[in-house]
């Protein structure tokens, strides 16, 4: 956020100009912008008298071929012919907004594909109830469920629900933007607008780690960039890879914060005719070679707190097939962390040298590891301004949406639409074009939001039929706001809106 919006306080609407100065009625905060200078939120200026948007509209261009090349936003001379192929899309990034309510959305754009009328309307959505769910490719503790989150020292977010193989943040929210202090929003703004337009950010957890997350790299974790995933539990991998460790080694311990896996006594072992080792394992025992609590979570192997694996182990049993010179292979879930042994007279774990045998399998772990990456999907609720921007009778676009007649994308990446009630959408930010997201400090995050659907289906929901413009108009004229136009290469990832809409409807289409 600039220094402005950093002290920028509210004000009752006055005149639409006072001495110099203009008034921009884009968002609540209707700031008085001298000429030649921005508002709070750097996105929209007084040039010439008029208010304008500082940003150009994107126009994307689609190429026909899934192979074509990805060329970038300028206005630059092209050098290849993916150029205008007819399948051009005006996204919402740099349209401007519907605020104050009543009026049409700034772009409501017609065109004809496959012999059908189809209509996108684009605008720039004030999101309040916005924020963003980040998935975190990692087996490192990072703090307790409901902890909170941080940035700057302000509180963000909070860690929800881990999934298989990754911790979750859930950052955002109304509350953190407009129920706390003033420095609360806007930090939760900032940090909202710089991963969503896809900007590293340090965050602290209460009671656990410091992260840098940034949207398609690897975390940093304490410092420490990640660099795979795990290849599944400590169960599933005995599962996975017990025939290529039978016959090399006598007993083999996945160690796992989740569930620690012990091959002799697993049904994989079983099946195989395992020999029993007489190992003990300090947890809770679920099922057969499956082990709970072996360790506290933390950042040591497999996503424990321990730097030695031997700390989860206890007395051999000789009675149940211990005994001296008896193998063993401890290995961690990505293969990251692995150490050989073998019992001495006393039937104690000695390590030993790494035998040459065993790094295929450890390897083969390594190899079956995706590589450690943050995903950060904005989440917003497309509410009054968004709707009434689009029908005179804002009910009807919902409907319209959850009845799949009506597409949904965000700066032209698309969206999964909740089920239930509104308008609740998420879209990975990496699929939408950089910096496609802004900001108002009232504070809220501003999104680039489009609607595609049959022209006779935008009518029938009472859609503003005299705006409706050409895409060649839209090239030529521009809007209200007075700025440029670019055209780009849309990437190969995601699919020509109107035509993904299309098919959509088809008989035996998929939703």
């Amino acid at each position: 956020m600039n220094e402005l919006s950093e002290r920028f306080e509210t004000h009752e609407p006055g005149d639409r100009q006072a001495d110099e100065k203009l008034r921009c009625d884009a968002c609540p905060v209707m700031c008085y912008i001298a000429e030649g200078r921005t508002g709070a939120c750097d996105r929209y200026g007084n040039f010439g008298g008029r208010i304008v948007r500082a940003d150009p509209v994107r126009v994307l261009d689609y190429a026909v071929e899934k192979s074509a090349a990805v060329v970038p936003f300028g206005g630059e001379a092209w050098d290849g012919e993916l150029v205008n192929t007819g399948r051009r899309f005006v996204t919402a990034i740099g349209a401007g907004t519907t605020y104050p309510d009543y009026k049409p959305a700034p772009f409501i754009v017609s065109q004809e594909v496959e012999g059908v009328d189809l209509v996108t309307v684009v605008t720039e959505g004030i999101f309040s109830y916005c924020g963003v769910k980040v998935k975190i490719d990692t087996d490192r503790h990072l703090g307790p469920e409901t902890a909170m989150v941080r940035a700057q020292g302000e509180a963000v977010g909070h860690v929800t629900t881990g999934e298989y193989g990754s911790q979750m943040l859930s950052l955002g929210g109304v509350h953190h933007l407009t129920g706390g202090s003033k420095s609360e929003g806007r930090v939760t703004c900032d940090t909202l607008l710089s991963l969503c337009n896809r900007k590293p950010v340090e965050l602290s957890i209460d009671g656990g780690a410091t992260i840098v997350v940034e949207a398609g790299k690897p975390p940093i974790i304490d410092g420490k960039a990640e660099h795979r995933m795990r290849v599944g539990c400590g169960s599933a991998t005995i599962g996975m890879f017990a025939t290529q460790w039978r016959g090399l080694v006598d007993e083999v311990v996945v160690v796992d914060d989740h569930i620690t896996g012990v091959v002799s006594e697993h049904q994989a072992g079983k099946v195989l005719g395992w020999e029993a080792t007489g190992i003990r394992i300090l947890g809770r025992r679920s099922t057969p070679g499956r082990y709970f609590k072996v360790s506290e979570p933390g950042l040591g192997w497999g996503g424990t707190s321990i730097s030695d694996p031997l700390a989860i182990l206890g007395e051999w049993n000789a009675n149940k097939g211990a005994r001296p010179g008896l193998s063993l292979l401890m290995v961690s879930t990505t293969g990251e962390q692995f150490a050989y042994y073998e019992l001495d007279d006393d039937l104690k774990p000695v390590e030993k040298p790494f035998p040459e045998r065993l790094g295929k399998s450890v390897g083969l772990i390594e190899e079956n590891c995706e590589p450690a990456m943050c995903t950060v999907l904005f989440v917003g609720g497309a509410g009054g301004s968004l709707r009434a921007g689009v029908t005179e009778n804002p009910v009807n676009l919902t409907r319209s949406v959850q009845g799949l007649r009506t597409y949904v994308t965000v700066g032209g990446a698309p969206v999964y639409v909740w089920p239930g009630g509104g308008i609740t959408l998420m879209v990975d930010v990496t699929r939408v074009p950089d910096n496609a997201f802004g900001y108002v400090p009232t504070p809220a995050l501003v999104a680039p939001i489009e609607f595609t659907l049959r022209r006779d289906d935008y009518l029938a929901l009472g859609g503003y039929e005299s705006e409706i413009r050409s895409v060649d108009d839209v090239m030529a004229r521009g809007g209200e706001y007075f700025n440029e136009r670019a055209t780009g290469s849309a990437g190969t990832d995601n699919p020509w809106p109107p035509l993904a809409q299309l098919r959509r409807m088809a008989p035996g289409g998929l939703p």
